[in-house]
């Protein structure tokens, strides 16, 4: 790959990967939401779930319109891979933002409402677990700084990102031009 099919291949992974990252925003827009209102939590899952397919068709547009409908297995995974990364630094960004000035403890004010409730004990029973231990896991949760929760779920990201990149490559890998 010449320098400046790298740049190519850099600058729109980045456009891609903030196109990704909005996608990732809604989900978890919806994520939060859907504590309180379950249809939310199912757009929210759904969005998650299909991310991957989304990232892999913004691929086969750069493939197709930007490649002229060539792409080697190595570019194609090393695409995927950079999408995943640029969308995983901007997510990261705005999980700090919201977690450092918009939370402001819902979402583990939510679980501890979740995990009192009749149904949760019953099903926590069925498990052995104790209110203690309930209590101990919140608390961590509860100590556990937005920075943190921001940078788990980047490296989550970025590593989700670079495993489908080798089967999506294998996917999208095309010799010729149809």
């Amino acid at each position: 790959m010449k320098p400046e099919e790298f740049i190519q291949l850099k600058a729109f992974a980045r456009i891609d990967g903030a196109l990704l990252a909005l996608f990732w925003l809604s989900s978890f827009i919806f994520y939060i939401q859907g504590l309180s209102n379950p249809i939310m939590g199912i757009v929210s899952f759904i969005l998650a779930v299909s991310s991957p397919f989304y990232a892999a068709t913004r691929l086969r547009i750069f493939r197709d319109n930007i490649r002229d409908g060539i792409i080697s297995f190595r570019r194609a995974a090393a695409y995927y891979a950079l999408m995943f990364f640029y969308a995983s630094a901007l997510f990261a960004i705005a999980q700090y933002i919201y977690f450092e000035f918009l939370d402001n403890g819902y979402l583990v004010n939510t679980y501890t409402q979740m995990l009192n409730g009749e149904e949760a004990q019953i099903i926590l029973k069925n498990y052995d677990i104790t209110q203690q231990q309930i209590n101990d896991n919140l608390e961590v949760l509860r100590q556990t700084s937005p920075i943190t929760f921001a940078l788990n779920f980047m490296t989550i990201n970025i590593m989700t990102g670079i495993v489908l990149s080798f089967p999506v490559g294998l996917i999208m890998k095309r010799d010729r031009a149809k």
